[in-house]
């Protein structure tokens, strides 16, 4: 059983597992991949442990991807650096911009040689702009497997161990299919889980809950722009699917159908989303010509599927539409990146892809594919050589460390006599983040009353004692989700005016004096300060602090 871990029904539990390990990568999308390959590739010794298979769960495998991919000429990364400071918010950072170019570019170039089809234009040239994900994955899962990195399939972490130092020395977590525990002792750990969705049924989303956010928390770690966490997007009720390409060709109406002019997002407003607050919305792909509606089915056929299930011509019928919230996973808040190998800051931990705060490339806007894409390939390689050089310079003690788990919520329970269940405490927080009038179009008194009753969920969620192994993986998975949606209203609430994606009814414009980053931080409190913009953003000022709860 886990060191000090709570279950009531633990006699059925298998013989754990204990490994050792240079780095531990937890985490099997894209960037827990990358992290694993570019560690191993160093002569580290690497186990990675994903909550589902790597290769087939998370986001990125579900579908096709845009990259935020240029030449290597200064024109190309100029234009590149400027189409995105007009909607960024101005609060990226042009040196992690100009990073994150390079390294997306040579990490392409190795996809290639890993063996990644890229597929040729008319003229022959290689298309490098885009990756299918379920291609890109199965590649990814076999350079991983080549590069003798040890994959723990099915496997969630729980929880962080550290040494008597603060030092992050491993992790904890459970085998499903073996109905055991696992424990990895290692010299330096990547998260590399994704972000949150607050289990919304986005299509390769059940998988992001936010777990390693948690663990980073009860570790110490801070967070940076978790303001900018509501990204919402369009979907069938009916589907899963929230891959928005396609509907590029569509024209929004009313259940009238009175015409809705745009579905973009902004200071300005979401047209769809506010639509969507009077009454219901529908679809419909008349703008695509015939001989492009066969294109589309190629280019992006699972968006098709529901459709032809349910007998519905999307290019001659209405369809109707819902807005789900993709949270951290589309937008750009995550674990606060210190240094310049995605350091956070706690020692010996490090963050890659949507668990890490895309906001040093993204400011306040992101989406799907395109610069989290890059971002989840850079920070991936990135963490992965930062882990194994300091895993390195730990010399021979590494190993032998005293270390301790610092889970709290759900493993060691605390508080009232008996916490609400797992479903109860997820109802309650999706209660309070899937509202458009709450978390899309925001003010002051919602985010306040939202947040009191979130903080008032807190305890129940340290009281939780699941008593099997299923019951404490979703119990984790609650608590992360809880702790999410408070770290995203405090810094909401925080944040006087509409900015990227965060959007305040009551303070509607842009305000030049907060062109500043927020980092959040604490579970039991959590707090909120204030950090200055800095050239190069790897040694942050923090000016003051702003107490949120």
């Amino acid at each position: 059983m886990g060191d000090g871990i709570a279950l009531a029904n633990s006699s059925d539990l298998g013989e754990p597992l204990e490994l050792i390990a240079d780095v531990l990568v937890i985490g099997g999308g894209p960037a827990g991949a990358w992290a694993a390959w570019s560690a191993a590739s160093r002569g580290a010794r690497v186990v990675l442990a994903d909550k589902g298979y790597l290769g087939s769960s998370g986001a990125a495998a579900s579908g096709g991807m845009t990259l935020w991919h240029s030449e290597p000429d200064a024109d190309s990364r100029e234009r590149a650096k400027e189409n995105r400071r007009k909607v960024d918010g101005l609060l990226s950072d042009l040196g992690w911009m100009d990073r994150v170019l390079e390294q997306t570019y040579q990490n392409v170039r190795r996809i290639e040689q890993f063996g990644y089809p890229f597929p040729t234009d008319a003229e022959g040239n290689i298309r490098r702009e885009s990756l299918q994900g379920p291609e890109y994955l199965r590649t990814m899962r076999r350079v991983v497997k080549d590069a003798k990195v040890t994959v723990l399939d099915q496997s969630p972490a729980l929880e962080l161990l550290l040494d008597a130092d603060g030092v992050v020395a491993g992790a904890r977590g459970v085998q499903r299919q073996e109905n055991r525990f696992w424990t990895v002792r290692a010299g330096a750990v990547v998260i590399a889980t994704g972000g949150c969705a607050f289990l919304s049924k986005s299509l390769g989303c059940n998988v992001l809950t936010g777990d390693g956010a948690l663990m980073a928390a009860e570790a110490g770690s801070a967070f940076s722009g978790m303001e900018f966490s509501n990204h919402y997007a369009p979907s069938l009720p009916f589907a899963s699917v929230t891959k928005g390409l396609m509907l590029g060709w569509a024209t929004y109406s009313r259940e009238d159908g009175t015409v809705i002019a745009g579905r973009g997002r902004g200071p300005g407003g979401n047209p769809l989303g506010a639509a969507l607050l009077e009454g219901p919305v529908y679809a419909i792909l008349d703008k695509a010509d015939p001989e492009f509606r066969k294109i589309m089915r190629t280019a992006q056929p699972n968006f098709f599927v529901p459709f032809d299930r349910s007998g519905i011509d999307p290019f001659t019928q209405r369809f109707p539409l819902k807005l789900r919230l993709e949270g951290t996973v589309r937008g750009t808040g995550g674990l606060q990146i210190a240094g310049p190998n995605c350091e956070t800051t706690v020692p010996g931990l490090y963050a890659a892809g949507d668990a890490a705060s895309r906001e040093i490339i993204a400011g306040g806007v992101s989406g799907g594919g395109a610069l989290n894409a890059a971002w989840s390939m850079s920070s991936g390689y990135w963490s992965g050589a930062g882990a194994a050089a300091y895993a390195k310079s730990l010399g021979g003690r590494v190993h032998t460390r005293t270390v301790r788990g610092v889970g709290r919520a759900a493993l060691r329970p605390q508080g009232y006599e008996a916490g609400l269940d797992s479903s109860e405490i997820v109802s309650q927080v999706q209660q309070e983040v899937f509202p458009y009038d709450r978390n899309l179009f925001r003010t002051g008194p919602k985010l306040t009353a939202s947040l009191e009753r979130l903080h008032a969920l807190w305890p129940q969620v340290l009281a939780h004692e699941p008593s099997t192994l299923r019951g404490l993986i979703r119990a984790r998975e609650a608590a992360a989700m809880v702790a999410h949606a408070r770290w995203m209203y405090a810094s909401a609430l925080e944040r006087t005016e509409s900015r990227g994606m965060h959007v305040r009814l009551d303070y509607p414009d842009l305000d030049p004096r907060q062109q500043h980053r927020l980092i959040s931080y604490g579970l039991d409190r959590v707090s909120v300060r204030l950090e200055r913009l800095t050239s190069a953003a790897l040694a942050p000022e923090n000016e003051k602090e702003l107490v949120a709860a």
